[in-house]
């Protein structure tokens, strides 16, 4: 889990969680956590007509309750939401309603509800394409702190009585479909259902913009009481939510991860990254070598050696690891940007496989603006400045830094040679600032 450096936190105050001082909140990158609720989700996504590949699920660091979509195929999760969910069938249950909403077009219908130029800002912004800079902790952050723009987000995301219903019923027809059990969606409505009679300041965040109703709760008991197959979920799965459990309370509260003293791998897990967050390397690296030796093709346990190693001056002795982790996980962008940050930062420096490992994690996740700017770094190491002007422009292009990305496309346009694919790159990186100004001025 690359919780802070490759991982990239990405600093929001667009969150629906966010107070009226509108702090910034973090988004957050583990493709372990991912790749589970990618696991969870498959089955309704494919009940619902939804491309698997084509939903984006994002995590958001906040201990409230709350999950929901955004920006067409976009499903976001409170990480607050995962802790709090017993089972699987729970957080199942919510992904399938999410997906209701997503299938029946309900945000389309809102977008008229707020100015749509605002609406794409706020959503490009939500959707992450500010990243973590500087000191290299992945901790300092681009913040957009206006109150105004929260509030507007949870306006435009507070569903209808009649939309949740709807919803609802969809929701139920994937659980179905895909023989999977509708009780979770229930126990967790039920939680719920009894804060509409509370003032909205103590309602959670979920109440707040997915009204629960005693109709709906009624819905789901119906729906029970009526099948005759209940479905149920895979055993793995079980696991599986531990797992995720057990990452966010290590990262996020490790001196409760550090109360847990039972012996199941979760546990464990959880233990060896709160020792590593709480500075305690030495038992932290102990930790992670023994859940090595009992699942050695994990490519997330060697991750995370590799990022305790790196993250505490270690950098050579963390090559090996993510190497490692790259050959169990070819298609990861965040661990080969991470090993490419490694490989720069090794001594000596090896810059070409550096180039290497980024040009791979930027053809997984080309928006990754933190490997554009490595691999600019990298290519500035082997004295090629038109390459490396390019990548700094594709950096700043992305966080919509759109003057200093025509100076620095102008600059690689100088340097590289003529018909060459990267010379045409910066091109088009020009012609998307001047599309990017126009529209601007049209608002």
């Amino acid at each position: 889990m690359r919780f802070l450096t490759a991982l990239l936190f990405f600093c929001f105050c667009l969150g629906l969680a966010a107070p009226a001082s509108a702090q910034g909140m973090k988004l957050i990158r583990d493709e372990e956590i991912e790749q589970i609720l990618r696991d969870f989700s498959r089955p309704v996504f494919e009940q619902a007509g939804l491309s698997p590949s084509a939903v984006r699920l994002v995590l958001i660091e906040d201990s409230s309750l709350n999950a929901f979509v955004a920006g067409g195929q976009n499903i976001f999760f409170h990480t607050g939401l995962i802790l709090q969910t017993k089972t699987p069938a729970e957080l199942v249950g919510v992904i399938a309603h999410e997906s209701g909403h997503i299938a029946s077009g309900h945000l389309a219908r809102m977008q008229g509800e707020v100015d749509n130029a605002n609406l794409q800002a706020l959503l490009a912004n939500l959707l992450g394409f500010a990243v973590a800079i500087g000191s290299g902790s992945g901790e300092a952050g681009v913040a957009i702190n206006s109150a105004a723009q929260t509030l507007a987000l949870r306006g435009l995301l507070r569903h209808s009585r009649i939309q949740e219903s709807a919803a609802d019923q969809s929701g139920v027809r994937y659980l179905q479909g895909a023989s999977l059990p509708v009780d979770g969606f229930l126990s967790f409505m039920e939680v719920l259902s009894g804060q509409e009679l509370l003032p909205e300041s103590q309602q959670s965040e979920y109440v707040r913009t997915h009204p629960v109703s005693q109709d709906r709760v009624d819905f789901l008991r119906n729906v029970i009481e009526q099948q005759s197959n209940t479905g149920k979920t895979p055993a793995s799965w079980n696991d599986k939510l531990a797992v995720m459990q057990a990452k966010l309370t290590g990262f996020i509260y490790p001196d409760r991860a550090l109360l847990k003293k039972g012996d199941s791998f979760a546990e464990r897990y959880g233990r060896a990254i709160a020792h590593y967050r709480k500075g305690n390397v030495a038992l932290a690296l102990k930790d992670i070598e023994t859940l090595i030796v009992e699942q050695p093709e994990n490519p997330w346990l060697h991750e995370l050696k590799g990022q305790v190693l790196f993250e505490n001056g270690r950098v050579n002795e963390a090559l090996a690891p993510y190497g490692r982790a790259v050959e169990l996980a070819p298609r990861s962008g965040l661990i080969a940007g991470a090993y490419g940050h490694a490989l720069l930062e090794a001594k000596p420096a090896r810059a070409q496989d550096a180039v290497r490992q980024f040009e791979r994690a930027l053809s997984i996740e080309p928006k990754l603006s933190r490997s554009h700017h490595l691999l600019a770094m990298a290519y500035g190491k082997l004295g090629k400045e038109g390459m490396s002007r390019l990548h700094l422009a594709e950096e700043d292009l992305l966080q919509g830094k759109l003057s200093d990305a025509r100076t620095e496309a102008n600059l690689a346009l100088n340097a590289l040679p003529a018909g060459s694919a990267s010379r045409l790159r910066a091109l088009d990186i020009l012609e998307s600032i001047e599309r990017a100004e126009k529209r601007k001025k049209n608002r």
